[in-house]
């Protein structure tokens, strides 16, 4: 757990998964996001895919501490298991050091396992030494299936178990607390994406329920709202 007391702005901004993801993005929009997570040291930049990780790259050079990320199988994580890993392979052999892929939710909802355990096995091997994080989209899921995923989650041995893509409702905090109890004691670690508003309120309750880390495009509203946060009492 984040201790709430002693979060430092710097520290908050290290906790954010920082991402452009709009359907119209273009290298302007790459270029000025990369110089945003440049001045805040956000802990990644995020795009929507992977055509866009060379740019970052380049833009991010030298700055080691902020992971070049992007979404595998983005929004919707149909895609087959075998195609899922070819993408993550082409993200990291293009400059990703984490991939966010998103569980086949209807798998995972009509039980079959198998077919959810196949893709995070090849997952995990594709990604090599990049940081692994699996969405489970909770808003389409059932208390049940949301323990079921993050198990499944736990036992590949993927680094965190993440919410939501953003792209549609976010999470409630039963649903984020569901995860978090399943995976106490286990080395996955939570983040909270599809904040809903107000999002600097919302996340730092997210932090201290055990999220740390925030996938947002709203980061720099979050961290620049910190001395509000400390002044009501949410930090501090």
């Amino acid at each position: 757990m984040i201790d709430m007391k002693t979060l430092t702005k710097k520290e908050l901004a290290g906790m954010m998964d920082y991402s452009i993801l709009p359907k119209n993005t273009q290298e302007k929009d790459i270029r000025e996001g990369c110089a945003v997570a440049r001045e805040y040291r956000f802990a990644a930049f995020y795009s929507s895919s992977p055509y866009w990780t060379p740019l970052i790259k380049e833009e991010l050079q030298g700055c080691d501490d902020i992971e070049i990320g992007t979404g595998i199988a983005f929004p919707f994580g149909s895609t087959p298991a075998s195609v899922k890993a070819l993408e993550v392979e082409e993200s990291v052999k293009r400059g990703c050091t984490t991939v966010d892929m998103v569980m086949n939710i209807g798998a995972l909802k009509d039980k079959r396992y198998k077919v959810v355990e196949e893709e995070l096995e090849l997952f995990v091997k594709a990604a090599g030494n990049a940081v692994t994080k699996c969405i489970l989209e909770v808003c389409y899921l059932t208390n049940e299936e949301i323990t079921a995923g993050s198990k499944l989650i736990e036992a590949a041995g993927i680094q965190y178990a993440k919410t939501s893509t953003g792209q549609f409702d976010g999470p409630d905090m039963d649903q984020f607390l569901i995860m978090r109890d399943t995976l106490a004691g286990s080395a996955v670690k939570l983040k909270a994406a599809g904040v809903k508003f107000p999002r600097p309120q919302n996340a730092l309750v997210f932090i201290k329920a055990g999220a740390v880390r925030i996938g947002t495009r709203a980061a720099i509203e979050i961290v620049e709202a910190y001395d509000t946060m400390k002044s009501i009492g949410l930090i501090g």
